[in-house]
Formats: structure tokens, C-alpha cells, sequence
């Protein structure tokens, strides 16, 4: 008789034996397991954020970068004369010329006749940045200014003579490669970038930083420059302001002098309220200034992206309102013409000089400037070198004013 059997096996603690390919089963969740949880998803959605921020934020660089138009033209005519243009004296100081185009093309016709797409420079302006850049300069070239123009060459290849002409007719002639050798031969001053700004794009700039502040004595009513406009202080839109900055006959004394006093006036003014109601620190505000600037700018190959321009901008941002100066070179009514102007000499020259040194000009408005005789003649007060050469003058005085001026108190 065979034994018995013992008794059978205690089954395994918690229940019956599991089968056979199965796994423990899912574990509990736990307060840390939840904390993992939900860290996980807030990264996941924290670099999703980042990464649309990131893709508009290179949209929009790629979009302000496309406004930029480049001359190409103009600076493959700089470089075939290059070994006639003057040189660069100092280091790091820049001078940029702006050059505001008058052509009725597309749509600017609605400001005067379309005469097959010609155009001249309607305001041109030296802008001089220290290499400090604790200040800088902006002297206006008078359209009607007689200047030795040089041989130049039109967009269809013909060359154009070497004469002397009325200074925007080289805009007409050359673009603005000859606008550049025409203000180089007469200065001095080497001609680092340039700007071109159409109608158009000024007027979009100004609607960009929600108006201008002027102050008129009397009322305007100019149907030519598209301007009616009550006296006294008050905020123009961009229609308005190209008006304002445009007109001749209906706001003071109908010269072309006093129409580049205006234009210097409101360009300060135009300066202040960007530096002053917070528009370079604040994203929602820039980007229409911006889209507005880049969108009006033809410029040189150094200065055609939007990383050249923030570059440019960066360095001049700290420059004080009152040391941002206006001024117009010197000049007076042409001797065989009065309708048109002509250098006043020494004292044009001398400013040329300072310019190119990167030495120091001052301005006062031009109710306030007199000479020395106290009579206020319309010139300069230029002082000239120390006879005895040992040192400079002190720093010359023009008629002119500057970014910081409230133009309604003068």
C-alpha cells in the first residue's frame, strides 16, 4: 500500500496563482506619479509656445527683412569710380545720405504729373553720426543749388556730360550713384550708405507712430500739396504731414529755404516722438514703425537688411534729442539767377571741413542767430581756424534746430 499524499501547498500570498504569461498589474497612482504627470505636459506645452513664438518671431524678421529694396545699380557705378572719391578720415564716424524721391510713378501720381517715370531728389540730407555717437548732424542740400554735376551714366548705359547744373538734376541724371559723386565732389565728405524714401513711405511712417505735433501761426489752404489745416498746435496724419512738409506757396514766405527749415523742423519732431512715447520698447508699437520704414527704403547693399538697419539704429539710439541737429548748408540766391542758390564760401567749405573731421557744429534757431555785427544776414557764423594755426576755433554756430526743440514755443 503506497503512502499516502501530504498536504497541499499553501497557495501563493494575495490569491490564486496567476496564469501562465502574465504580468503584475498596473500600479497605483501616486501623487508623484501625478506631479510627473503633469510636468511632462507643461513642458510639452511650453516648448510648443517657444516654438511659435519662434516661428512668428522669424516670420515677421523675414517679412520686415523683404521690404528692404537694395540699389544695386548705384553701387556698381560707386565702385567704377572709386579711385576719385574722397576717403574716410575718421574711424567709426558715418555719413549716410537720404534722399527723398519726388517721382509720380505707381501711387504717387495723385502728387503731380507722371512724366515717364523720371524723378529728382525732392529733399537731400547729409546725415553725419559721430564716431562717438554722442550726436549727429543732418544738413540739407537745397534742390536748386548749383553744383558742378560730373559725367554720370542714365539707367539705359548712355553717360551723361560733365556741367554746371541745379543740384537735383543728378538725381534725374544718374539715380543716386551720381547724387552721391555730385555731393562728394563738393564737400569732401566720403559717402558711406545711402537711403532713398518715396511719398508713400513717409507718410506711412508718420500713421506708424499715431502723428506728428506742429504748430501753425496761420491757417493753410493749399490744394496743391493736398493740405487745409486750421492755426495752432495740432497732431498730423501722414496725408497731412507730407502736405506740410511739402508745401511752398501757402506757409510762410513761399522760398524753398523755409520749406527745409519745415521739413528739418518736423523730421526733429518726428525723432522726439519716436525716442519719447516709448516705441523702441515696445513690440505692439515697433512693429508698424517698422513695417512702415522698411517698406519706404531703397538702400545701398550695406544697409538692405533688417539686421544692417537695427544695427544702425542701436548705435544712435543713445544720441541725447538736443544733440540730434538740423541745419541747411550754406547758401545764398545764385548771382545770375535768383531763383536758384549758390555757395556762401568760406563759410560752406568750413562746415564741409568739420563734417569730415567729425568735429563739433552747434545751431540755434533761426530767430535767435546773429553775427557778430548783430544784424541776422541769413549766412553762417562760421568761425574759421585760429590765425596763429595753433588750434581750433571754437565750435561754429549755425542757423538751425534740433531734435529736442518744442517748436510751438519759438
Amino acid at each position: 500500500m503506497s503512502e499516502s499524499a501530504g498536504p497541499p501547498a499553501d497557495p501563493p500570498a494575495g490569491g490564486d496563482k496567476p496564469e501562465s504569461g502574465s504580468g503584475p498589474g498596473p500600479a497605483p497612482a501616486t501623487g508623484a506619479g501625478h506631479r510627473r504627470h503633469w510636468l511632462r505636459w507643461t513642458a510639452l506645452g511650453a516648448s510648443f509656445v517657444v516654438l511659435v513664438a519662434a516661428g512668428a518671431g522669424w516670420w515677421l524678421y523675414r517679412k520686415l527683412d523683404g521690404n528692404i529694396r537694395t540699389d544695386t545699380s548705384a553701387a556698381a557705378e560707386l565702385k567704377a569710380y572709386d579711385r576719385e572719391r574722397p576717403a574716410s578720415v575718421v574711424r567709426n564716424a558715418e555719413n549716410i545720405l537720404l534722399i527723398g524721391s519726388d517721382s509720380r510713378a505707381g501711387d504717387n501720381r495723385k502728387y503731380g504729373r507722371d512724366d515717364g517715370g523720371s524723378q529728382r531728389s525732392d529733399t537731400t540730407i547729409l546725415l553725419h553720426l559721430a564716431a562717438d555717437r554722442k550726436s549727429a548732424t543732418a544738413m540739407s542740400l537745397p534742390r536748386d543749388l548749383m553744383v558742378t554735376i560730373p559725367v554720370c551714366h542714365r539707367a539705359d548705359g548712355s553717360a551723361t556730360k560733365k556741367q554746371f547744373a541745379q543740384f537735383n538734376w543728378a538725381f534725374e541724371f544718374g539715380g543716386a550713384a551720381c547724387t552721391i559723386r555730385t555731393v562728394e565732389k563738393m564737400t569732401g565728405v566720403r559717402i558711406d550708405h545711402h537711403m532713398i524714401v518715396d511719398f508713400n513711405g513717409f507718410k506711412d511712417m508718420v500713421d506708424a507712430v499715431d502723428g506728428v505735433e506742429v504748430c501753425l501761426k496761420k491757417p493753410v489752404d493749399d490744394s496743391a500739396a493736398h493740405l487745409k489745416l486750421p492755426a495752432g498746435r495740432q497732431t498730423l496724419d501722414g496725408e497731412q504731414a507730407l502736405g506740410y512738409v511739402r508745401a511752398r506757396k501757402s506757409i510762410g514766405n513761399g522760398s524753398d529755404t523755409e520749406r527745409m527749415d519745415r521739413q528739418q523742423q518736423f523730421l526733429g519732431a518726428l525723432v522726439n516722438k519716436v525716442q519719447s512715447n516709448g516705441v523702441l520698447l515696445n513690440p505692439t508699437r515697433l512693429y508698424p514703425v517698422l513695417d512702415a520704414a522698411t517698406k519706404a527704403l531703397t538702400t545701398d547693399p550695406g544697409l538692405d537688411s533688417l539686421k544692417d538697419l537695427y544695427d544702425l539704429v542701436r548705435g544712435m539710439r543713445n544720441v541725447p534729442t538736443d544733440k540730434v541737429q538740423f541745419l541747411t548748408v550754406p547758401r545764398q540766391p545764385y548771382v545770375a539767377d535768383r531763383n536758384r542758390d549758390e555757395l556762401v564760401q568760406p563759410d560752406a567749405d568750413r562746415l564741409f571741413k568739420r563734417l569730415r573731421d567729425d568735429d563739433p557744429v552747434a545751431v540755434v534757431p533761426a530767430d535767435e542767430f546773429r553775427h557778430d555785427d548783430g544784424k541776422n544776414n541769413g549766412k553762417n557764423n562760421a568761425a574759421a581756424d585760429t590765425p596763429d594755426g595753433s588750434g581750433p576755433s571754437p565750435t561754429p554756430t549755425y542757423s538751425g534746430n534740433n531734435a529736442a526743440a518744442d517748436l510751438c514755443k519759438q
